[in-house]
């Protein structure tokens, strides 16, 4: 009978308050799936990294004579040998997973390969290209290990790690991540506010019913329920819209038209977009759960 109750109040109170309800859940719906987007894109980051710091490797560029660093003069046999002992020496081995070697010849033609499409292949000369080491590491991580002891040998033009590359681009995922974040941040603020001030005027419309609950003796937890679950519920309402939303934006976006678009890399999938979901439910409902509890025992106070 007390449940009936209770129900019946929550019903009242959306009926009454309704535009407010549906201003509630939109405001839920939309920071909750910002949220969700900036958690999922994490994720992403994190399998993009995985992924390509795997492959990144440390490329060591040999001499050639018309590089101005090198003195006009291109790396001999011995020099090439001398920096091909030293990676492969014991000093070196616990880091280093493969080290392959490029001829100048082998170069020219994975040049000519690329640009295949473009003209910049006819201006390129074989004598513009130089051997290389291409160096496969054990933990991309500690790849200046690598650096260190190479640069600076007698024929070596550069040593370039190719997570330097890549580090620019991950910046730029997580700048747009702590914006989605901020973003969620501020209209979760507003979600709180508008649960409250909607708890507050549903508590106003009914200040005859709520006198006379107070009158016959109802304790304040049996008056303040019917506020709270109005606000969970359209709040809950939010997050589920909101957890919907992120699943579809999985499965037909990244699932779809960037696996299909860019075919050979790590996406995330349903999966994680479900381990989110559950996430967004439970951070809607506890978000309106307290900011209604503190507005109805504000009024009830006041």
């Amino acid at each position: 009978m007390r449940l009936g109750l209770i129900l019946s109040e929550v019903g009242q109170g959306f009926r009454r308050n309704l535009s407010m309800v549906v201003s509630v859940v939109l405001v839920t719906f939309i920071s909750l799936t910002f949220f969700g987007a900036a958690i999922l894109l994490q994720m992403q980051i994190g399998q993009m990294k995985d992924y390509w710091y795997d492959r990144a490797e440390v490329t060591v560029y040999m001499c050639i004579d018309i590089v101005p660093g090198c003195d006009g003069a291109a790396a001999t046999d011995e020099q090439i040998q001398a920096v091909e002992a030293e990676l492969e020496g014991g000093t070196l081995s616990p880091y280093v997973a493969q080290v392959t070697f490029e001829t100048p010849e082998e170069a020219f033609a994975h040049f000519q390969e690329q640009f295949a499409d473009s003209d910049v292949v006819q201006l390129a000369t074989i004598d513009s290209f130089g051997a290389s080491f291409r160096v496969k590491l054990v933990d991309p991580t500690q790849s200046d290990v690598i650096i260190d002891s190479v640069t600076g040998m007698p024929g070596v033009d550069e040593v370039r790690d190719e997570r330097a590359l890549l580090q620019p681009i991950f910046d730029a995922m997580n700048a747009a991540s702590y914006t989605a974040v901020g973003i969620a941040a501020l209209m979760l603020v507003t979600a709180v506010l508008l649960i409250s001030t909607t708890i507050r005027l549903s508590a106003f419309s009914r200040r005859r019913e709520l006198a006379i609950m107070r009158l016959v003796g109802a304790s304040n937890r049996f008056i303040e329920t019917p506020f709270i679950l109005e606000g969970v519920l359209a709040s809950l309402i939010g997050s589920l819209l909101a957890s919907g939303a992120i699943v579809a934006i999985v499965h037909f976006f990244v699932g779809g038209y960037l696996a299909e678009s860019f075919t050979g890399y790590s996406f995330i999938g349903i999966e994680d977009a479900l381990l989110v979901a559950p996430i967004l439910v439970v951070v809607g409902a506890v978000l309106a759960a307290l900011s209604a509890s503190v507005a109805i025992r504000r009024y009830l106070k006041a």
